[in-house]
């Protein structure tokens, strides 16, 4: 068997690691290289901007070198880069492929800061955007002549809508405009944004490749066509990663698909417990047969995550919500999600979105499933239904 047959878990496993005989590459702490002499030193510098190569520690060590490749290696593209957040990956992203004059499609389902940085920084320098429909129903009428990059999130933030992006990739090309994918949700295993078309996939590593809550990083692996613009942007914003972190990185990626099946297969039984709840509107979940993209969800993802949305009835107000969530004893109250920790923030949708009118909607609250015993999770939310919220039905 040749190692492109294997499967994505395997390759994994052995994604990075150079045939030195060491399982975990070892950690290069490096600022500094040295060399020879000065035709040396002349020949790096000349080819260093199409070439990875060891020439200064911001430009790479060998512990990010290894990461690089595991990253080329999950998400199925021609190179990648490695920032200290997911919002600073975002941010590279947007600036190495637009300049002032250009337009932006953005979806409404983007990554709430995301909205604050092309509010506040984009149209400072210039560049217009436009948000379009979570499910691109409404994209191919938004694009003007000068838009040059559509950016997309599916599933999207919060509401986890599902879009069409081998259409939209397609619509693209015939406008001449690159895609970029937020794909932080699938994290390079359930969802293949470069496979499906896109040009660009970013996704705050933080979460589930990292896997451990104690890392911060962000990852943009790019297809050939895209590369050089981010690379040259990297260089120039002096974006690097420290070498402790890259190997945080690679020891989460390792467990990613066993994290990721044991997320998804506790996240849909909460789901269908929740489902039965008279006090619950919906559940937003793709992987769940009701769900409107559920059927894009069944074509272009392998798996669910731990994510989902509950939509409350009506009858709950806002601040029984908000005692549910103090009440709860296993589900932590905190920003991020993706570790194996289970986590609780109450949604403000309508903060979250532009296009359409959220008020009609029940109070909202965004769980993580993590992996604590699934019986004990959905036991903790009874409780904390029990005690908070009225009887209904």
């Amino acid at each position: 068997m040749s190692s492109n047959d294997r499967a994505p878990q395997t390759k994994l496993l052995r994604a990075g690691r150079p045939h030195k005989g060491w399982v975990n590459t070892p950690v290069t702490r490096a600022s500094t290289y040295i060399f020879e002499n000065v035709a040396q030193w002349r020949d790096v510098r000349a080819r260093r901007g199409e070439e990875r190569l060891a020439s200064y520690g911001a430009r790479g060590t060998d512990s990010t070198f290894a990461l690089e490749d595991a990253l080329v290696e999950l998400e199925g593209g021609y190179r990648a880069k490695a920032y200290c957040t997911g919002q600073a990956a975002i941010a590279i992203v947007l600036l190495s492929y637009l300049r002032a004059g250009d337009h932006l499609l953005l979806t409404d389902g983007v990554y709430e800061p995301v909205r604050r940085f092309c509010k506040e920084q984009l149209t400072r320098l210039g560049i217009e955007f436009t948000y379009f429909q979570p499910d691109g129903s409404d994209l191919a009428g938004k694009i003007r002549p000068n838009t040059r990059l559509i950016y997309v999130e599916s599933p999207a933030s919060l509401t986890y809508d599902m879009l069409d992006l081998p259409a939209v990739a397609e619509l693209a090309r015939k406008h001449d405009c690159l895609v970029a994918a937020d794909n932080t949700w699938g994290s390079g295993y359930l969802y293949r944004p470069l496979a499906l078309g896109a040009d660009i996939s970013v996704c705050a590593a933080t979460k589930y490749l990292g896997g451990h809550a104690d890392v911060m990083m962000g990852t943009v692996v790019t297809n050939k066509r895209a590369w050089q613009p981010l690379e040259n942007a990297t260089v120039d914003f002096g974006q690097t990663i420290g070498a402790d972190d890259a190997f945080l990185m690679l020891r989460g990626i390792r467990s990613l698909p066993l994290r990721l099946a044991a997320h998804g297969k506790a996240c849909l039984q909460v789901a269908s417990w929740l489902q039965q709840r008279p006090e619950v509107a919906r559940v937003y979940c793709p992987a769940l047969p009701e769900d409107p993209g559920h059927a894009l969800w069944k074509r272009d993802c392998t798996g669910q995550n731990g994510l989902l949305t509950v939509e409350f009835s009506p009858a709950v107000d806002a601040a029984a919500v908000e005692r549910l969530v103090d009440s709860l004893q296993l589900f932590g109250l905190g920003a991020s999600w993706g570790g194996f920790e289970s986590l609780v923030i109450p949604v403000n949708i309508g903060a979250a979105r532009s296009i359409g009118d959220w008020s009609r909607h029940g109070a909202m609250i965004r769980l993580h499933i993590g992996l604590e015993d699934t019986n004990d999770l959905i036991n903790d939310l009874e409780q904390a239904m029990h005690s908070c919220l009225p009887r209904i039905g």
